[in-house]
């Protein structure tokens, strides 16, 4: 389904208008939103991957006193 960006009314698809106000619908909605999530899910992937590679350079040892 499309949404009309000027009223956000949900339209049916196909639609190249908007039933509600006649405003033109985005036509790549559907893939934009594929894209914003893959995007996102590499983003995670490769953040918890710093985090890991992180952990494991860095270490924790104890300070050395004296």
């Amino acid at each position: 389904m499309a949404t009309c960006l000027f009223c956000q009314e949900q339209n049916p698809p196909g639609q190249t208008s908007c039933t509600h106000c006649g405003m033109a619908l985005p036509q790549q909605e559907e893939k934009r939103k594929q894209q914003r999530l893959s995007r996102f899910v590499w983003f995670v992937i490769l953040f918890s991957l710093f985090c890991g590679i992180m952990i494991i350079w860095l270490g924790r040892t104890p300070p050395v006193i004296g």
